[in-house]
């Protein structure tokens, strides 16, 4: 007999029984399930701490900045002549400027050719040298300088050449030549609408009076009568100057300034003045206070904003009796302490202004900060340097030839001793012979260069030069070599106190090296003398707080494991022996940023919490598919029990029937 798992035929309600049962068996998944939220609802909280106190670092960090303190507005009367900006080393004062002439480019221009594309001259092998340099002379007004004009070489602008043959001796194949070899030229063509309208024009890429051309042309004569410009020499100025190169020229309160460039960086320290055009206007210089207060003012409020999110996460509301998801946690409490303890701190080396409340910052009775906008004003304008030492880590030091470059977290704030027992020295090449007249350098002249520990060969351009425009083109020569200048080296090439040539590389320690050797042409001999001098660099070598330090070049670092860890200062020249002291301090901001990174780094206090919750979260995951697995076999369980007790049911209730029917059948045959 066929049996209805619903208990159609017994009456029982197997479904309805094994529901109930299984409700009871599901409690410990809701219990779960509340673990879980509440877990989930503290990673969460955490998420929200982590993301307050990430802003609140970068405040720090603004704070902690000693620029910020440093900084310096600049004032403009009238926009359109200049604009201004003024640096950290810049001082407050007043100034009268006066443009009378904006820099400007050389352009020459050549003789006009009926066509772009027609070849030009026989088709040999021509060489183009470019110079950069300046003109002793101003040019006539028809753009043609005085045959015999003194051209000075340019030390900072390289000399390159291009070759012209019969495949590119059109103008457009000499001006496609100039721009891809990038010499620092621009070449374009002009029509002016005449018979022979195509003119090559060509356009130094700097302003300036150093930065005009001079073009020497060696080959084809077709080539040199079209392209040649020499004012050194007689007929030497084929190509017409349409513009001269020339500097910017002012007066700042009277003093004559010029320079190649629309920038003038160099006239009032730690200011840069952009030149727009001619005429007088008014300057100023003032401490930059507005950055100051504003860097103040968004440390305070990111502090705030901090605390109100702590308070929000760790409350107790008496009247609903809710309490806050982060109520009592220990690492919340542990922050909150340790943030109010620095803040209270005092900075015993920042001179004047020891204690935030010195600053006009103070605490309120629900732990949030107030601002004394006075009383900070005061300190700005003041105390600069205090003020700073107070929030920033600052390293001062008493010998104006020593500077700090850098620290550690494990500097220790303190005064410290600096003495020097070698000074940093450069590498050097020098000969023995004065240079006195004219030196002479032929054609195809290549030097065998090894600079700090880079070797190439370097061209130098055919001619006679006195000895400072020989140190010029040398100097521009070595630099302009591209082995040298991607790998960050240079020299200086001068003349020493006998008028020796001397080639100094422009880096210092023991990897500062210049080796010349002879290659083709003129040989070192003609420039240097029979005997050469090579000298090697040396790193600076001394102390720090009467503990050895770590020469590199010419900077200093504080010896490990000690108060001056990682400490370090340039010494930029001076003598040997004691140099005065360090006054370092770890400000305020930079001490609380360190505390809060133990928090939000990689390691922190609150990555640990936080992952700590998401393994909790997935043990209970794992914990409610185990359960889920036993329920699902406890269900199938419990309805096979009950089929089979409504099938034995049903068995009984038909075996009931049958035995009524036969006692029936009986007392019927009685």
């Amino acid at each position: 007999m066929a049996t209805s798992t619903s208990g159609v035929s017994s009456g029982l309600d197997v479904n309805s029984i094994v529901s109930q049962l299984m409700a009871i068996e599901q409690r410990p998944l809701a219990k779960l399930a509340q673990k879980e939220a509440s877990y989930q609802a503290k990673v969460s909280a955490f998420g929200s701490v982590s993301s307050a106190l990430s802003t609140f670092q970068d405040a720090l960090g603004k704070l902690a900045d000693p620029a910020k303190y440093q900084g310096m507005s600049a004032s403009v009367g009238d926009a359109t002549i200049l604009t201004a900006s003024a640096g950290t080393k810049a001082a407050a004062g007043s100034y009268n400027i006066n443009v009378t002439q904006l820099p400007q480019a050389q352009t020459l221009k050549s003789a006009g050719m009926g066509s772009s594309t027609a070849k030009i001259g026989t088709g040999a092998e021509t060489t183009i040298t470019f110079q950069f340099g300046s003109y002793d002379t101003t040019a006539a007004s028809d753009g043609v300088y005085p045959d015999g004009t003194k051209f000075t070489q340019s030390a900072t602008r390289t000399t390159g050449t291009i070759k012209i043959d019969g495949t590119n001796n059109s103008l457009q194949g000499i001006r496609d030549a100039i721009n891809k070899a990038g010499l620092g030229v621009t070449a374009t063509i002009i029509s002016d609408g005449s018979a022979t309208p195509n003119r090559l024009v060509l356009t130094s890429d700097k302003t300036g009076a150093a930065s005009n051309m001079k073009i020497a042309v060696s080959g084809d004569t077709a080539l040199q009568d079209l392209l040649a410009f020499d004012p050194t020499t007689a007929g030497g100025q084929k190509m017409t100057q349409a513009a001269a190169g020339q500097n910017a020229l002012l007066t700042v309160n009277g003093i004559s300034i010029s320079s190649e460039t629309k920038s003038v960086s160099d006239a009032i320290q730690g200011v840069t003045l952009n030149v727009l055009k001619a005429g007088s206007t008014t300057f100023s210089v003032s401490k930059d206070s507005a950055q100051v207060t504003n860097t103040v003012t968004s440390f305070v409020k990111a502090y705030n904003d901090l605390q109100s999110t702590l308070k929000q996460l760790t409350s107790y509301n008496t009247e609903t009796k809710a309490a806050g998801i982060l109520l009592g946690d220990p690492t919340i409490r542990s922050l909150q302490t340790s943030m109010r303890q620095m803040l209270g701190a005092s900075n015993d080396n920042a001179g004047s202004l020891k204690t935030l409340s010195a600053a006009g910052i103070s605490f309120q009775k629900d732990g949030t900060l107030a601002l004394d906008n006075s009383k900070l004003q005061k300190a700005v304008s003041g105390s600069p340097e205090d003020l700073a030492a107070l929030f920033s880590t600052v390293g001062r030091a008493s010998d104006s030839l020593i500077s700090v470059t850098g620290s550690k977290a494990s500097t220790k704030a303190g005064k410290y001793d600096v003495s020097i027992s070698n000074l940093p020295k450069q590498g050097y090449q020098t000969g023995d012979a004065a240079l006195s007249g004219p030196v002479t350098i032929a054609a195809g002249t290549t030097l065998n260069v090894a600079l700090d520990g880079v070797s190439a060969k370097v061209g130098l351009t055919a001619g006679s030069y006195a000895p400072q425009e020989l140190v010029a083109m040398m100097q521009a020569a070595i630099n302009g070599t591209s082995a040298f200048s991607s790998a960050g080296n240079s020299v200086a090439v001068s003349l020493d106190e006998g008028g020796r040539l001397k080639v100094t590389s422009n880096r210092y320690g023991p990897a500062s090296k210049v080796a010349i050797t002879d290659d083709a042409g003129t040989g070192i001999a003609t420039l240097f003398g029979a005997v050469i001098t090579k000298a090697e660099g040396e790193d600076v070598a001394g102390s720090i707080g009467g503990m050895p330090a770590a020469g590199n070049g010419q900077v200093l670092t504080g010896a490990t494991n000690t108060a001056v860890d990682g400490l370090k200062i340039q010494v930029n020249g001076g003598t040997t022996g004691p140099r005065g002291s360090i006054d370092f301090s770890t400000g305020i901001a930079g001490q609380l940023s360190k505390t809060i990174e133990s928090y939000l780094g990689s390691s922190g206090m609150l990555k640990n919490r936080t992952d700590g919750l998401n393994r909790t979260i997935k043990d209970i995951d794992k914990s409610r598919t185990a359960l889920n697995t036993r329920l699902a076999e406890t269900e199938k369980r419990l309805r096979a029990e009950y089929v089979a007790l409504d099938s034995l049911l049903t068995s009984m209730a038909a075996t009931s029937n049958y035995l009524t029917q036969q006692l029936a059948s009986l007392s019927a045959l009685k």
